[in-house]
């Protein structure tokens, strides 16, 4: 939850705002500009704009095993700064030789940087924890060999550090890092997925390809531990109903194979309660553009065609619909990929349904128009999953996209999170605590053992193992370590506090997620922007910025767009303005008095 503290910082600002907005609603009148929607929601903390990264398959000692410490023999060199904090990883835990695994954890330098992808099926990696004795990866996860990716005898115990994840490291020395973020649940990234935008994996139901109607039972494939109902949870990676690019633009994996089953969920999502709450957001994803429109699909069905190449010189399609968590709800799903009508209705709601394709979060940042709520999803190549993709890769998009945001005029008001969707399977060495159990056939006795089943549904155990998590931010607080307890629905409860928009209810992670707040620091922001090489990953350059001064150009808030223009409008609202600022200052007079008064 947002900090008490921080709530009643802001509460005199907020007051005068929503007084200042009035005002400016009375003094214009129908010659004037015309708005239909209430007052724009204020957010609860500085940050106005939140972009959420959200990359693949990493475990926190993958990337940050030996962290701030790199052995400079090959790759980008990297020297920690003084005084930089060390986390709970390999190096600290003396875990990089006499390990309990059968094989002792080996760096991985860029020549290696494409590998195998690991086992991170929901049993596998309940059975490579072993009851928190960490010591059964290489049985149950590792995948040693495979098809042109580098393998090697106990694969899943290996790391990388900062002559390879150089940028990752980097911002870690400049931002806020956490070691102590956690996978929700056991499993690969459709799981991963939802738990970041409903915390809910529950609620699935197994849907025919060829008929869109509920199959005749329920494919386990699809549903575990099914009701009466065929309704059950969803453990796999399964593609979304609501998708025409679901099934590879469906078509079977091979000839004479049938259409994989598609999977649709019920309930509510985040983006749910943005619409309700009445404010903007968007999931922007690498090749969701459709290629092929349906209009003009032969088989009515939009096809997702794009493709772009690997380091390791792999083509890999661009758009993956298992990714896309909204495209398994009705409410948020855009099944034939329809662009937005205009760019001016990006984050706002129209055929596109909140679903865009990452050029379009671009295009949106170009123009300062970007939403209040953005997630960003690469294309496969770049989205660091093992096997088609590779830190490399993924290391020049986060940078070309952080280095955007903080160059564009909404930087001074953003926070963007770094997070991943599971481990892929690659060793970490903390054990969980199992905070929600299962006792389903898919489960081990360690998650049996665990006391609460929330809502009463199996095959949600967890949280399972660590992922990275970091906060790049003017208020972020700068080459810190954070060890709140917290997890992949810690963001979704981020946004419901920071926008007000309430809980998913039934079941859902986010009421017991721990918070995020204590990576930032809202009060001493940094003021600064530190751009990154996308290619090296050094820091290039580290500018000065002034925090709480740009805006973007358009609302947060879902309003009805400008109906006319006068110049009875123009001075109503330069005088409403004018309002606002006075009454923000005031405020902000008061409270840096009262401060005072209480220090």
């Amino acid at each position: 939850m947002i900090g008490s503290d921080h709530r009643l910082s802001y509460r005199l600002a907020r007051v005068t705002l929503a007084a200042a907005t009035a005002l400016a609603a009375t003094l214009t009148g129908p010659l004037g500009i015309q708005h239909v929607a209430a007052a724009p929601i204020t957010a609860a903390t500085p940050i106005s704009h939140l972009v959420v990264i959200y990359d693949e398959n990493v475990s926190f000692d993958h990337y940050f095993g030996t962290y701030p410490s790199a052995a400079n023999t090959d790759g980008t060199p990297f020297t920690a700064a003084a005084g930089t904090p060390t986390p709970n990883n390999l190096s600290t835990s003396n875990l990089l030789t006499g390990n309990p695994n059968r094989y002792d954890p080996q760096r991985l330098g860029p020549a290696q940087a494409v590998t195998c992808d690991q086992n991170h099926k929901y049993t596998p990696e309940q059975k490579a924890i072993n009851g928190g004795q960490m010591n059964r990866f290489v049985e149950e996860t590792s995948t040693d060999k495979c098809t042109g990716a580098f393998g090697k005898p106990g694969l899943a115990m290996d790391y990388y550090d900062g002559n390879t994840v150089t940028a990752l490291w980097n911002y870690a020395q400049n931002y806020a890092l956490s070691d102590n973020s956690w996978d929700g649940t056991f499993g690969p990234s459709t799981p991963g997925a939802l738990n970041l935008i409903s915390g809910q994996t529950h609620g699935v139901t197994s849907v025919d390809p060829a008929t869109g109607a509920l199959t005749a039972k329920p494919d386990q494939h699809v549903v575990r531990v099914s009701d009466s109902n065929g309704v059950g949870t969803i453990i796999n990676d399964v593609d979304p109903a609501y998708d025409d690019c679901s099934d590879n633009n469906h078509r079977a994996a091979a000839p004479g194979k049938a259409l994989d089953t598609l999977a649709a969920l019920s309930g509510k999502n985040i983006g749910d309660l943005l619409n309700a709450k009445g404010v903007t957001w968007g999931w922007f994803q690498g090749g969701f553009r459709a290629d092929v429109p349906a209009a003009s699909s032969p088989t009515g069905l939009a096809q997702c065609q794009a493709k772009h190449t690997n380091v390791a010189g792999a083509s890999v399609l661009d758009y993956s619909p298992h990714h896309n968590p909204f495209e398994y709800y009705t409410s948020t799903a855009n099944p034939h990929h329809l662009p937005p009508t205009t760019p001016a209705m990006i984050g706002f709601n129209d055929q596109a349904k909140h679903q865009y394709d990452l050029s379009d979060f671009n295009a949106a940042l170009a123009a300062g128009t970007t939403p209040a709520v953005s997630f960003l999803k690469a294309p496969k190549y770049q989205d660091g999953h093992a096997n088609y993709s590779d830190p490399v890769d993924e290391q020049t998009f986060l940078a070309t996209e952080i280095n955007s945001i903080e160059r564009s005029p909404q930087w001074p008001s953003t926070a963007i999170v770094v997070a991943y969707d599971d481990s892929d399977g690659w060793y970490d060495h903390a054990a969980p605590t199992i905070t929600n159990g299962s006792s389903s056939s898919d489960d081990t006795p360690f998650c049996a053992a665990a006391a609460a089943v929330l809502g009463g549904f199996q095959d949600r155990c967890g949280p399972s193992q660590r992922l990275p998590m970091m906060i790049v931010s003017p208020f972020a607080k700068p080459n810190y370590i954070d060890h709140t307890l917290v997890s992949q629905p810690s963001i979704l409860k981020f946004i419901e506090d920071n926008w007000g928009t309430g809980l998913i209810g039934n079941g859902s992670l986010d009421d017991s997620a721990g918070s995020i707040e204590s990576m930032f620091e809202f009060s001493k922001p940094q003021q600064r922007q530190v751009l990154v090489d996308p290619h090296s990953g050094n820091v290039t350059q580290i500018l000065p910025a002034t925090i709480g001064t740009a805006k973007s150009t358009t609302p947060n808030t879902l309003v009805a767009a400008p109906q006319s223009h006068s110049t009875t409008g123009i001075v109503a609202g330069v005088i409403a303005g004018v309002v606002v600022v006075i009454a923000l200052l005031g405020g902000l007079v008061f409270w840096r008095r009262r401060r005072h008064s209480e220090g």
